[in-house]
């Protein structure tokens, strides 16, 4: 990918040769690393194994949309398995809790997908139900006390008074309106319980993997992928191509800066293909590039360290923007007058 080859440029250029970091680097499966930098003696995927045991086990058992195990190497190493009510898997003979404990203690290799991307996705929770209702209860509330009248107080009110783009926006607030159990449905993943340990799970693993490799702060790539077209497909149907493990920081709760590092002039923009079952289109990449005019399409570092050192990342992001010089006015602008 363009993007990331740039980034890659970008970070030991700038970040390890002009400002004199030193750059450790993380490893997986799919990446060749680069020979050049030290490798981090304890990495997401190590620290991964080690926590998912203890603070969100529920991860290895999740199904795809297919209904089918999501890390097929786990569902191959244990014994018959409930994953959900009804969902049982498992080939193997070790026992889930035993798998748990060899992933930890590093005697068996973790599924070659188990990492910060895959383990983004939250079911979606019931709280926008409750979050509108506090919000217009507090709005009237506060209108009353200023000797106003407030009308528009709950759910129905709201219905009633909003206009609509269409007819499907018109069933989904109706569907909100109608919701009464702040669960999800308890014959699957709970939303709630879900951001609570993966928020707890994100943190402790940025913890471990900077004070085990002792980092004043961690650097990636927002994204690899630019901006979508308006109307075509995003790239492998992830909205607003934003790849999952751009999402860390604010699941994990942490502070992130981003900052722009440069731009590209060549993009791989996917296409619309026909599903395999025939019923609708989807996204595919595509091999064919698009070359953009100058300056390009930007892309951006971000930078993030463990809680409570806000400090440490804004002194080496400035720094990092002071040295790059990578901000530039729009071509149609110019810059603007001192």
């Amino acid at each position: 990918m363009p993007i990331c080859t740039a980034a890659a440029a970008e970070i030991k250029s700038v970040l390890g040769e002009l400002l004199g970091a030193t750059l450790v680097e993380s490893t997986d499966p799919l990446w060749t690393r680069d020979p050049d930098l030290e490798v981090m003696t304890l990495d997401y995927r190590r620290a991964l194994h080690q926590l998912i045991p203890l603070f969100m086990p529920d991860l290895l058992f999740r199904l795809r949309p297919d209904g089918q195990p999501l890390y097929q190497e786990f569902a191959a190493a244990i014994v018959p398995t409930e994953f959900l009510p009804g969902k049982v898997f498992g080939t193997g003979t070790m026992q889930p809790i035993d798998y748990f404990v060899a992933l930890a203690e590093g005697k068996i290799e973790g599924p070659i997908n188990l990492d910060i991307a895959t383990i983004q996705q939250q079911e979606l929770a019931p709280t926008f139900r409750y979050h509108i209702s506090q919000y217009l209860m507090r709005r009237a509330d506060d209108w009353n006390a200023a000797g106003f009248e407030e009308t528009l107080k709950d759910w129905a009110s709201l219905n009633v008074r909003s206009k609509f783009w269409g007819d499907d926006q018109r069933a989904a607030f109706k569907n909100w309106e109608e919701v009464s159990d702040p669960r999800n449905k308890l014959s699957g993943r709970q939303g709630v319980n879900e951001r609570v340990m993966l928020r707890e799970l994100l943190r402790r693993a940025d913890m471990m993997v900077v004070l085990e490799n002792k980092l004043d702060a961690l650097v990636r790539l927002h994204t690899p992928w630019v901006p979508g077209l308006i109307g075509h497909p995003h790239q492998y149907d992830i909205p607003s191509n934003l790849r999952p493990e751009s999402l860390m920081g604010p699941n994990a709760g942490l502070t992130e800066v981003l900052i722009p590092a440069g731009f590209v002039t060549t993009t791989y923009d996917p296409v619309f293909k026909l599903s395999d079952d025939g019923t609708r289109y989807i996204s595919a990449p595509s091999d064919l590039p698009t070359e953009l005019a100058a300056p390009g399409l930007p892309f951006s570092l971000v930078f993030r360290c463990e809680p409570g050192k806000e400090d440490v990342i804004l002194k080496i992001a400035s720094a990092y923007e002071a040295a790059s010089k990578r901000r530039v006015p729009p071509p149609a602008f110019g810059p603007l007058p001192i």
